[in-house]
């Protein structure tokens, strides 16, 4: 995948079943954005006689529109673009729509229902008249997290989920995840932090370069010595209830 001149992602090749939870890991400049823009279809593959195909859910091309329910997505890009004088419930509301607030749209009962299930299970029932301009930012990330959920969608894409969350959005965070994996949306997660991995992901795929280095479960993968040479220092990856931290360095 080149973009001016430049490759973005060079020979990549994964296959991620329906309902698998897995977490893409690397350093910045790894090519996970490149990566996130390409399941989400804003890039596409060059083409050519080695080209790789493609494919979600069995199929290589997709119009946005029609991969929007089956695949939420949330980014800080995303976050950014709702930093705005818009409540969050007109936030949830909104994804009905794929549209960033309502713009005089028709909200019916059903759709009333459904972001009052998701404020209620999300736990932000009671910030829902609050703006996302005056909300922190882990409350904020869970109104977006909400407003992926509102088609009941396979899977939720999440890119680098934890930027500028302190220790308790942090945790209250995580705990949110833990509860969209346990209830059967799969969960794939860019970052570059181990800790963001929740011990409900047990496949981790490291990245650098453009590529895919190295690819397995977690208690191979996220180990001192190729945890080290993947941000190139050193490092002691501790491993406590299912959570990984590293330390050291």
């Amino acid at each position: 995948m080149v973009k001016g001149g430049t490759t973005l992602l060079d020979s990549i090749s994964v296959t991620i079943a329906e309902g698998e939870n897995i977490a893409i890991l690397g350093p910045n400049g790894a090519g996970k954005s490149s990566l996130i823009k390409a399941i989400t279809r804003e890039y596409y593959p060059v083409s050519g006689h080695d080209t790789v195909v493609f494919r979600i859910w069995g199929r290589e091309i997709w119009h946005v529109f029609d991969l929007r329910p089956l695949l939420g997505v949330v980014s800080n890009d995303l976050q950014y673009t709702f930093m705005q004088e818009m409540s969050g419930e007109e936030v949830v509301l909104s994804g009905f729509f794929s549209s960033i607030g309502l713009f005089n749209r028709e909200i019916t009962c059903e759709m009333k229902e459904k972001t009052d299930e998701i404020l209620e299970f999300l736990e932000i029932s009671h910030l829902r008249d609050r703006t996302m301009d005056s909300m922190s930012s882990g409350e904020a990330r869970r109104f977006l997290i909400g407003r992926a959920l509102v088609h009941d969608p396979k899977a939720l894409l999440l890119d680098e989920p934890t930027n500028s969350l302190d220790l308790h959005a942090l945790h209250t965070f995580r705990n949110t995840l833990r509860r969209i994996a346990q209830s059967g949306t799969a969960i794939l997660m860019v970052t570059h932090n181990l800790h963001d991995i929740i011990p409900e992901i047990p496949r981790v795929i490291l990245m650098k370069e453009g590529r895919f280095w190295k690819d397995g479960p977690k208690r191979e993968i996220l180990t001192d010595e190729t945890i080290g040479r993947l941000f190139a220092v050193p490092v002691h990856v501790k491993e406590e209830n299912g959570w990984y931290y590293a330390t050291g360095y």
